[in-house]
């Protein structure tokens, strides 16, 4: 049986989640349902495109991922199926799956062309879950829908050169439970402009001029313990994901804040690097 994972804007506080989960082992008792996250922001496209492209692979090929955030259908917002490296997405046409097509070609693309579904407020339900129950079963894309070629992308993801290759403006694409702050920026695009050159991460009234490995890589294990740089300290890194990340080290957000708030920083704000 398929591993059925589901990504939504739910949150946990009503019955959306369970309601899913049930119908889902109504239909296929021996279904293995997995959690990404349904603390997406509600109609964070954006967000929920970082969290799928960054959990996806870790789960065998095979598997169905329903995407639950913005999923009502349109004339521009067609319920589709896609086919990735072996792995089917169930989503809205709201561009979600556009940073994963963006480095993988899909195999295959239908729009969901269901007659006996029901037109209402919950798609996901009446939808989604047919459809991924359908491919758990073993069943085939072609039944439940027909060749699409208008797959829409995310643009915002994309950071601008600028200025011959001597500046990288990106922008805030996702913020953690931490408060960390991720941009848009990827080590290979970073290192491509670079050309062993210095830098500097500018970033409101701060300039950094190091990108680190690990979060605790900021502390000189060789000076004494009371100089060095450590708790509340600023500083950028690529993280598991190979982005540039701003975080501050062992921040807690409810507390005394992370990087997020103590920079003000928010989704779509901007960062640059001036390679020098």
């Amino acid at each position: 049986m398929a591993i059925i994972t589901l990504t939504t804007d739910f949150g946990l506080k009503d019955h959306f989640v369970g309601v899913l989960k049930g119908s889902i082992y109504s239909e296929l008792p021996d279904a293995k349902i997995v959690d990404i996250s349904h603390d997406v922001a509600p109609f964070n496209i954006q967000e929920c495109a970082y969290i799928l492209k960054n959990s996806y692979n870790s789960f065998p090929k095979g598997s169905i991922h329903i995407v639950g955030v913005d999923s009502e259908a349109t004339q521009e917002n067609q319920h589709i199926v896609v086919l990735i490296n072996g792995h089917y997405f169930v989503s809205a046409n709201t561009g979600v799956i556009g940073l994963i097509t963006s480095e993988i070609k899909p195999d295959k693309i239908v729009e969901i062309n269901i007659p006996d579904s029901l037109h209402g407020s919950f798609p996901v339900l009446s939808v989604f879950v047919q459809v991924a129950c359908h491919i758990a079963r073993g069943g085939t894309l072609e039944v439940v829908g027909k060749p699409f070629n208008d797959l829409k992308d995310l643009r915002e993801f994309m950071p601008r050169i600028v200025d011959d290759g001597k500046k990288i403006i990106g922008s805030v694409i996702y913020i953690d439970n931490y408060g960390n702050v991720v941009t848009n920026i990827q080590k290979h695009l970073f290192e491509a402009y670079r050309k062993g050159r210095d830098f500097e991460l500018l970033v409101r009234n701060h300039k950094i001029k190091k990108i680190h490995k690990a979060y605790n890589d900021i502390i000189d294990f060789s000076i004494e313990k009371s100089k060095r740089k450590g708790d509340g300290d600023l500083l950028a890194l690529f993280n598991s994901s190979d982005y540039i990340e701003l975080a501050i080290y062992k921040s807690n957000l409810k507390t005394v804040g992370g990087a997020s708030t103590l920079l003000g920083l928010d989704y779509r704000d901007t960062i640059m690097i001036d390679f020098l």
